[in-house]
């Protein structure tokens, strides 16, 4: 089971409206709770990222590191990890 800090979880509360119109999440242990459903996962960088999308099957032929990092199922966390949901 993935674990989540304290920066995964404010990033994701402040950027859920990115990838879900509406709330999904109002606290930490909501975020918390939401991420561990959902299976998010936390990857330490860009490369990772790239890696996580070819190992579930998805097609980046001729798709470029700023157009995969900029999906809406990204958040950038600011210190070179990312977050991935799956929405």
């Amino acid at each position: 089971m993935q674990e989540f800090d304290e920066l995964v979880l404010q990033c994701f509360l402040e950027n859920q409206h990115q990838l879900f119109p509406e709330p999904v999440a109002h606290s930490p242990e909501e975020a918390e709770a939401f991420l561990e459903e959902c299976m998010a996962i936390v990857v330490h960088s860009p490369k990772e990222v790239w890696e996580y999308f070819d190992e579930q099957g998805i097609d980046l032929e001729g798709a470029d590191e700023e157009e995969i990092l900029s999906a809406e199922e990204i958040f950038a966390l600011g210190d070179g990890r990312y977050l991935i949901v799956e929405g």
